[in-house]
């Protein structure tokens, strides 16, 4: 099974959403469609299921259209998309109908998952009585009910507190051992980063960076150097002509050339006698590469 999307374009008038969007997905995993507010992301999600009509471009599954085949691939919206003055389950079922299950299969694909999701008590409440942490719960049901072989997940931690959002985490972790397809895109950098293997950066509607996130970091190097002593070491980092790139209570992060720069400042914090607490240095993080790629476009 493989996913192609070539040269995906959505227009607005003269404000063009989508710029000849492009990526393929080989392999089971989870595919990172990443960018600012107004990037694209929503509007290329949508195009990928025939919610939006593309003015040019193609999206394939195994050779045919995608929107030819949406009863294999279920949907997670980032906005509800529940109807709030209608019984959850009679929606739900609503849901698996249009998905091709029968009344029986679906109440036992619900009650599976409202168990797993610890919701049964509001099976038969109206959906405006549900916290928004719930319906998300629901609407992930609604996803998850005809077992699709691609999930696509826009925004699936929005909202959520911390022992919900390691529920969808633990769920997403059972979909991806079960070598599903899914494509997610989040704000959460950290998250992406804890599941994402391949990904395409957007920014007003242009891929500005794309590939597999482990190759992208090494391309980088370990140059992320983050030191905590008890003394104050600012001086120190200063003479040694490095940037001082954040500094908290925590740590000091600082940018370095190499792992030579890095080890001459090492060598001088011990020449020094000084107490040193952390010394870490790595490639960056997802955060700090999609601030560096799209942060001097973003108006403030």
């Amino acid at each position: 099974m493989s996913i192609q999307v070539e040269n995906l374009v959505k227009t607005f008038g003269d404000y063009t959403a989508v710029d000849n969007l492009s990526f393929s997905i080989d392999r089971p995993g989870v595919f990172a469609l990443l960018g600012t507010n107004g990037a694209g992301k929503t509007t290329a999600i949508r195009m990928l299921l025939g919610m939006l009509t593309k003015n040019s471009g193609t999206v394939l599954w195994d050779g045919k259209p995608m929107e030819s085949l949406t009863s294999q691939i279920g949907y997670l919206a980032e906005e509800r998309g529940l109807y709030p003055k209608i019984d959850v389950i009679d929606q739900l079922l609503y849901f698996a109908q249009l998905k091709g299950l029968s009344t029986t299969q679906a109440k036992e694909k619900i009650d599976f998952w409202f168990e797993r999701l610890n919701i049964v008590e509001h099976k038969n409440k109206k959906a405006s009585q549900l916290s928004k942490g719930n319906q998300q719960k629901v609407q992930l049901v609604v996803a998850l009910l005809a077992d699709p072989k691609l999930l696509i997940l826009d925004e699936p931690l929005s909202g959520l507190d911390p022992v919900n959002a390691d529920q969808f985490r633990a769920v997403i972790k059972e979909e991806i051992a079960r070598d599903k397809y899914i494509i997610m895109s989040s704000h959460q950098m950290a998250t992406i980063e804890e599941f994402c293997d391949d990904l395409v950066i957007l920014d007003k509607g242009k891929s500005i960076l794309k590939g597999n996130l482990n190759e992208i970091k090494k391309g980088y190097g370990r140059i992320n150097l983050s030191i905590k002593c008890d003394e104050d070491i600012t001086g120190l980092i200063m003479q040694s002509g490095l940037t001082i790139l954040n500094k908290t209570p925590a740590q000091t992060m600082v940018r370095v050339k190499d792992e030579q720069q890095a080890k001459s400042l090492l060598k001088k914090i011990i020449d020094n006698d000084l107490s040193l607490v952390k010394y870490e240095l790595r490639e960056p993080s997802l955060h700090e590469i999609f601030v560096e790629k799209v942060g001097e476009s973003i108006e403030y």
